[in-house]
């Protein structure tokens, strides 16, 4: 919420010459793009970044307030690969929001962004020990922000482009083909999906409701053993190659992908 309508004319002035320039990243349209959540309560601005985001070839989830954006992640759409919150939410403030991410162990290590029109340095510290990533002001550069975007999913493990390659395994996300060390491997859909999240945040442990979630959907009923038969599938076909030990399980909470090993 930005509470000088002056600093609202001065944003939409910056970008009215710079939307229009933004070349659509067309190595970002792959068949499973990186998600974000935006969550801005102002539409102009929520509009803004929809387009700027958009138009960089990320899967948009915009909200209005904290509490919509938390019915979001807990009813059906899984959770998103960045959130970019605004501090003055109507309700709970961004701050609180990303606490209250923190918190839950299904979003703990979501990557998030403070975009917001407060400045001072001690704004800046309390936004960053509320567990947040990054910090950007408004106004801002459309171009600065999905630089900022890029580089805090680089350092999460989310991939910029259409092939992810780790370990020998090399899985490209528009024809959903594998090949290890050169060879093709022959995997199934669901494997393949599993497969892919695991290696899009290396060395990160999943629980098994949070691979149901992401893998299957919130919307579809599977056991949670059922992750379990699904990693000793994706294992086997891994050990053909010698990589099934890349698939790690992680006492008491689920699996990971072990990329340092």
């Amino acid at each position: 919420m930005l509470a000088d309508p002056f600093v609202k004319v001065v944003m939409k002035m910056s970008y009215c010459g710079t939307l229009m320039r933004l070349e659509p990243n067309h190595s970002q349209h792959t068949a499973m793009p990186a998600s974000v959540l935006i969550v801005e309560d102002e539409p102009e601005i929520r509009e803004l970044l929809e387009f700027t985001l958009s138009r960089a070839g990320y899967e948009v989830i915009p909200a209005a307030t904290a509490e919509s954006a938390v019915s979001i992640l807990q009813n059906g759409q899984g959770v998103p690969d960045l959130a970019i919150l605004d501090w003055m939410l109507p309700g709970q403030s961004g701050v609180e929001l990303a606490r209250r991410l923190r918190r839950d162990p299904d979003t703990q290590h979501l990557p998030t962004l403070m975009l917001t029109a407060r400045g001072e340095e001690a704004d800046k510290l309390k936004s960053f020990e509320s567990g947040v990533d990054d910090y950007v002001t408004k106004p801002f550069s459309p171009r600065e922000l999905v630089a900022r975007v890029k580089a805090l999913l680089r350092r999460t493990g989310i991939p910029e482009d259409s092939i992810l390659v780790m370990q020998g395994i090399r899985l490209d996300l528009n024809s959903h083909r594998i090949t290890i060390d050169g060879d093709a491997v022959h995997i199934g859909p669901t494997e393949f999906r599993l497969l892919e999240l695991l290696m899009r945040h290396p060395d990160r442990a999943f629980d098994r409701s949070t691979l149901l979630d992401r893998v299957w959907g919130r919307s579809v009923y599977v056991e949670e053993r059922t992750v379990d038969v699904h990693v000793l599938r994706l294992r086997k076909i891994l050990a053909r190659h010698k990589l099934d030990h890349l698939i790690q399980t992680v006492r008491g909470i689920g699996y990971r992908f072990a990329a340092g090993t």
